[in-house]
C-alpha cells in the first residue's frame, strides 16, 4: 500500500503535468496543496482512509478523495494514465532545470516533438532551440548549465531538514529509561550542508526499550530493519534514520568512528598504530599483547592518542589533526559570542513583524545590534522600498528606539540589490546616510563567470557597501551559486575591507565553508547573519555559526562578535 511520501509524489507529479499541459491554475494548486499536506500529516493517509476520514486531511475534497482513494485500493490512478498519455511523464523531470518553467518546456516539446531530456540537451546543443519565439543563445547556454547543474545533485538531505528532524529523535530517545547519552554522528554532527541518512548513537546498557522508542516514532512509515544494536526505519517522508545502541564504556570510540570523516578517522588509526594501539569501532587494542582500552567519551580516545579533542565540525581531514598535534587548533565562535543581527527585514519589505516586534525578538535573545536591511526598490516581488519609503522607515527607527532605550540597537539599514550591469539600486549619496548596507545578487545568477564577477567586484569595491549578502546566491538543494572566481572576488574584499557574509538561512549557508576559510586566511572579515524575516527565523543562526566553525573561524574574524560601540565606529569609518 503507498504510503505518503509515494501518494505526495503521485499528486506533486499530475500537478507538474497539468501545468505543462496548460491547466487552469486552481486545479494546479489543489494538487500542489494535497502533496504538501499529505507529505506533512502526522499518521499515514491509510490510517485516514480506513476511519472513513480522507475529507478531514486539510487541502483534500471530494476529487482528491476519491483518487486517493484510487491509489490505495490498486496501487495506480486511471486519471493520471490517461494525462500521461497527453503529456509525456518524463516533461515533469525538466522543471528541475534551473530557469525552466512549463510553458517553455511546452513550447519546445510541441515544437521539436522531444520529450527525454537527452533530446533537450542534444537540440541546446545543436542550436535548435534559439529559432523558438523567445529563446536565443543565451538561453540554450542556460538550459545546458541547468542540465548540467541537475546532474551534479546529490540527492542528500539539506542540513536545514535533517538537523530539526535528528533533534527531535534525540529528544525521544533521551527519555528512555537507561539511556545515558544520545548523540547524531556522521555528517550531520560534522554539520556539512546536506547529509545522507540520519546516524544516532546511544549509550544504555539495554538495548531493547530503546529500540522499541526508536521504531515507534512519531511519522514513521516502514521499519527496514531492527535487530539487538541496530536498527533502520524511514519516515513518512522518505526520510531515513539509523540507530546504533552501545555500552556506555565504550561510547567514546563509537561516537568517534561514526562521525568520521572517513579521512580523519584514517589519520587517527595511523597515530594509534605509531602508538602501537588498533583504533575501531568498540575501542583501543594493543597491537602487541592483549589488553583492551576502554572510551566512554571522545576525549578519552583523543587523550589515548595524545590529542586534544578535535570538535566535530573540523573533522574533514583539513589540517586539524596536524594542528591538534602542535596544539593550534582554532578558539572556535560559539553562539553565545554573536552580540548583532546585521540582516533582518520588517513589514517594511516582505517580513512578517513590525521593526518594534523584531528588536524586541532579538534583544529576547540576547543581542545588542539589529540592522534593519529592508530591500530595495528594484526587487519589486519582495516589495522594495523607495527612498521616500525609507525616510518614512527612519523617522520610525527614531521613534522605537526611544522606546527601547538602551535594550538594543536599532540601525536603519539597506539589502541593496547589485543590478545586471553591477550598478546598485540606490545612488551612492542615499547609500552613504544609511548606517549599514548589505549589497546581495538575486537576480541574472546564470551570467558568465568574467561577467558576474566583475558585478560583484564593483559592489565589494564601493566604499558604501559594507556587507556582501549571501555571495554566491545559491539555494540548497535548489539552486548552485553563481560561478563567481571567489579568489578574485575575497582578494578585492581584503583590499576593500567589505564584510563577507555567511546566511545562516539553512537553504544557502553561503558562503560555505571552504570560501569562509579561504576568507580568513585573505584576512576579510565576516558577518554571521539569519536573514531573518520572521522572529523564528532569529533561531537558525546555529546554522551560520556551524559554518563558521567548519571553516576555522574565530570570533575574532566575524565582525557581529564586536561591541555596539566597536561595530558602529567601524561603519562610521568605512562611511567617512
Amino acid at each position: 500500500m503507498m504510503n505518503n511520501r509515494q501518494l505526495a509524489d503521485t499528486f506533486t507529479l499530475i500537478a507538474n503535468l497539468c501545468e505543462i499541459k496548460g491547466e487552469v491554475i486552481y486545479v494546479i494548486l489543489a494538487y500542489r496543496k494535497a502533496a504538501e499536506n499529505l507529505i506533512t500529516l502526522p499518521r499515514e493517509v491509510s490510517e485516514y482512509w480506513k476511519e472513513g476520514k480522507l475529507r478531514e486531511i486539510p487541502g483534500v475534497g471530494k476529487a482528491i478523495a476519491e483518487k486517493i482513494d484510487e491509489l490505495l485500493q490498486t496501487g495506480k490512478l486511471g486519471f493520471l494514465e490517461n494525462l500521461k498519455t497527453e503529456v509525456p511523464e518524463s516533461l515533469a523531470g525538466w522543471l528541475q532545470v534551473p530557469g525552466l518553467g512549463p510553458k517553455k518546456i511546452a513550447l519546445i516539446w510541441k515544437t521539436l516533438n522531444i520529450a527525454a531530456l537527452s533530446e533537450l540537451e542534444t537540440a541546446a546543443k545543436n542550436g535548435q532551440l534559439r529559432g523558438l519565439p523567445g529563446m536565443g543563445a543565451k538561453s540554450e547556454t542556460a538550459i545546458l548549465e541547468g542540465i548540467a547543474s541537475l546532474a551534479r545533485r546529490s540527492g542528500r538531505l539539506p542540513l536545514g531538514r535533517a538537523y530539526p528532524l535528528a533533534q527531535e529523535i534525540i529528544g525521544v530517545l533521551k527519555g528512555v529509561k537507561g539511556v545515558v547519552a544520545v548523540e547524531s554522528a556522521g555528517s550531520l554532527r560534522r554539520m556539512r550542508s546536506t547529509v545522507g541518512d540520519l546516524d544516532i548513537l546511544v549509550a544504555a546498557k539495554d538495548s531493547s526499550k530503546v529500540m522499541e522508542a526508536f521504531v515507534n516514532l512519531k511519522g514513521v512509515s516502514r521499519v527496514l530493519g531492527k535487530g539487538e544494536t541496530k536498527a533502520s526505519i524511514e519516515f513518512m517522508d522518505g526520510v531515513r534514520a539509523q540507530l546504533w545502541v552501545h555500552a556506555p564504556e565504550k561510547f567514546g570510540t563509537a561516537l568517534q568512528y561514526a562521525t568520521g570523516s572517513k579521512d580523519h578517522n584514517v589519520a587517527l588509526r595511523q597515530i594509534a598504530l605509531d602508538k602501537g594501539l588498533s583504533l575501531s569501532e568498540h575501542s583501543l587494542t594493543k597491537v602487541k599483547g592483549r589488553g583492551e582500552i576502554l572510551c566512554a567519551t571522545e576525549e578519552e580516545v583523543y587523550k589515548t592518542l595524545g590529542l586534544p579533542w578535535i570538535p566535530p565540525e573540523l573533522r574533514e581531514d583539513r589540517g586539524e589533526v596536524t594542528a591538534a598535534k602542535a596544539n593550534q587548533l582554532p578558539k572556535l565562535i560559539e553562539i553565545k559570542n554573536i552580540k548583532s543581527n546585521l540582516h533582518a527585514h520588517s513589514t517594511h519589505s516582505d517580513g512578517k513583524l513590525s521593526m518594534l516586534e523584531m528588536a524586541r525578538a532579538a534583544a529576547k535573545r540576547g543581542l545588542k545590534v539589529i540592522a534593519f536591511t529592508d530591500h530595495s526598490v528594484g526587487l519589486g516581488v519582495a516589495n522594495g522600498l523607495s527612498i521616500e519609503r525609507h525616510k518614512e522607515q527612519a523617522a520610525e527607527i527614531k521613534k522605537i528606539q526611544k522606546q527601547l532605550g538602551d535594550e538594543i540597537l536599532v540601525l536603519h539599514a539597506t539589502e541593496v540589490e547589485i543590478k545586471a550591469d553591477g550598478s546598485l539600486d540606490y545612488p551612492d549619496d542615499f547609500l552613504a546616510s544609511l548606517d549599514l548596507v548589505v549589497a546581495s545578487l538575486h537576480s541574472s545568477l546564470r551570467q558568465p563567470r568574467e561577467k558576474i564577477t566583475e558585478r560583484l567586484l564593483k559592489a565589494v569595491q564601493n566604499p558604501h557597501v559594507d556587507i556582501i549578502g549571501h555571495p554566491t546566491g545559491r539555494e540548497i538543494p535548489d539552486r548552485e551559486g553563481a560561478d563567481l572566481d571567489m579568489e578574485v572576488i575575497l582578494k578585492a574584499a581584503a583590499e576593500s575591507g567589505v564584510a563577507m557574509e555567511i546566511s545562516a538561512q539553512p537553504s544557502r549557508l553561503d558562503l560555505d565553508d571552504v570560501f569562509a576559510r579561504r576568507a580568513k586566511e585573505l584576512g576579510v572579515l565576516l558577518s554571521i547573519n539569519t536573514d531573518a524575516h520572521s522572529e523564528s527565523d532569529l533561531d537558525l543562526l546555529h546554522y551560520g555559526v556551524a559554518v563558521a566553525r567548519r571553516a576555522w573561524l574565530e570570533p575574532r574574524d566575524v565582525i557581529n562578535t564586536w561591541t555596539a560601540k566597536k561595530l558602529t565606529d567601524w561603519l562610521k569609518k568605512r562611511g567617512s
